[in-house]
């Protein structure tokens, strides 16, 4: 049983997630080490995905690298509205044939059998294409009393891809361009067991994050638990048995000042980051304006191996500006923290390309 205090468990988390010094310089190796970036279309200040990579790259970073990846050199591939290493498409390819899992999507595949098949005709002679540009031939329309009700064509596409047949191929603008599996996929990829595959992951998902629960809440897209992963420990203060990875013990480390996009890694896990650093955070771009403490699409602010704050800006990409509407202090910032948050403010919006940085 390993016994470690906050700051060491904190430090664990930090370099595991590239948060330290000194940066990393590709962004294949950034992916390979988190396994994923997150996908959302909120662009408030830059897509979630470019702004972790900003994070661990600094300006370095381009959004056109991320495109290349994905679309030209198939070092990574968008599976599940995440991005991740094409050395790991085994892993989410395992037991791909017998999704889905519920009862009510495996009626609804079976009695829209033959739109499936048009749908992998079509794509064959023609893909690949977006899903606008997909007719819908369905006889048993998707039910739901959410947004995707009626959205069949989209429902059938993403059944698709979990089930491994077709994939992702690139985007048009915000559009996904759909292909069947076998042209955007290596021929060569090894896909193991499922039961192989969930260990795999699991010690992946350890690897990237430090330190983590051996079970916990359940989440969408990609668990935040281990299960089995790496060695027990226990953090002093923090109640119960976490699992760490053996690899991330006993090494130095140098701190840095980060401005981490809310969908970050570091911060996902509220419970943990909670724990381990004593940090409060909810993403509030779905609370109403009173409502809301921190800010739309508040950053938190990483310095040393602590968040210490937030940050609620936006992007004024018509006047060039990086607008601060304000700076959340959750420790009293000295000039060294100030002087180092205004310089990663300061390098954000010139990687924006945004002429200067205004408080308002």
């Amino acid at each position: 049983m390993h016994r470690l205090t906050k700051a060491q468990a904190r430090r664990i988390a930090v370099r595991a997630q590239l948060l330290d010094a000194p940066r990393p310089s590709e962004l294949l190796a950034v992916v390979q080490q988190l396994t994923l970036l997150q996908i959302d279309p909120t662009a408030t200040i830059a897509l979630s995905a470019d702004l972790v990579a900003w994070s661990r790259l600094g300006s370095a970073y381009e959004p056109a690298h991320l495109r290349q990846a994905l679309e030209h050199d198939r070092t990574l591939f968008e599976h599940n509205a995440l991005v991740r290493p094409m050395s790991d498409l085994g892993l989410y390819l395992a037991g791909a044939a017998d999704w889905p899992s519920y009862e009510r999507t495996r009626d609804w595949l079976r009695d829209n059998d033959r739109f499936r098949r048009d749908i992998l005709n079509l794509l064959g002679s023609s893909g690949p294409m977006t899903s606008r540009d997909i007719p819908d031939t369905c006889v048993a329309p998707w039910a739901s009393t959410g947004w995707t009700n009626n959205r069949n064509v989209t429902q059938m596409l993403e059944s698709l891809m979990m089930r491994g047949e077709i994939a992702i191929a690139g985007r048009l603008g915000r559009q996904r361009l759909w292909d069947l599996a076998e042209r955007v996929y290596p021929a060569d990829v090894v896909v193991p067991s499922v039961d192989e595959a969930h260990r795999v992951k699991n010690e992946r998902r350890l690897a990237s994050l430090g330190i983590a629960r051996q079970k916990s809440t359940k989440m969408p897209l990609e668990p935040i638990d281990v299960g089995e992963a790496g060695e027990p420990a226990v953090v002093e203060g923090a109640k119960g048995e976490w699992r760490v990875d053996p690899a991330a013990l006993d090494k130095d480390f140098e701190g840095r000042t980060a401005l981490l996009s809310p969908f970050d890694r570091l911060v996902h896990d509220r419970v943990r980051a909670q724990e381990l650093f004593d940090f409060e955070y909810t993403l509030e771009m779905y609370k109403p304006k009173a409502s809301r403490r921190w800010g739309y699409f508040a950053l938190p602010i990483l310095h040393d191996d602590c968040l210490i704050g937030k940050i609620d800006a936006a992007a004024d990409r018509k006047a060039s500006v990086l607008r601060v509407h304000a700076i959340h202090e959750d420790v009293r910032f000295t000039r060294t923290i100030t002087k180092a948050v205004d310089a990663e403010l300061a390098d954000l919006a010139a990687w924006l390309g945004l002429g200067t940085v205004e408080a308002s």
